[in-house]
Parts: C-alpha cells; structure tokens; sequence
C-alpha cells in the first residue's frame, strides 16, 4: 500500500526539540491550569444560567 505523506516535518516535535525539560514543563502545565479555567469558567456560568433560568 502506498500511502502520500507531505515532507513537512511535525510542527509539536520541533517545538518541543527547541526547548529545555524545565521550559517544557512550564509550558505544558501553564495550558494544563488553562484548560482546567476554561473548563471550570464554563461550569459556572452554566449554573449560573441553570439558576437564572429557573427563577424565571
């Protein structure tokens, strides 16, 4: 089987490559917290909602 894959080198790998552990590490737990506010942002309001919306 023939399979077509482009020449592009993986655009993660490089960034990870260009940086220290410790600076990786501090990347990747940065987007950890800001996932975990995103997510927690949205269950908030949506309560918030829920309460509105129930008092109406």
């Amino acid at each position: 089987m023939l399979t077509c894959q482009p020449n592009l080198p993986n655009l993660r790998r490089l960034f990870i490559e260009a940086r220290t552990e410790d600076e990786e590490r501090i990347v990747s737990r940065k987007a950890f917290y800001n996932a975990v506010l995103f997510m927690g942002s949205i269950a908030v309001f949506s309560l918030i909602g829920q309460r509105m919306n129930a008092t109406s």
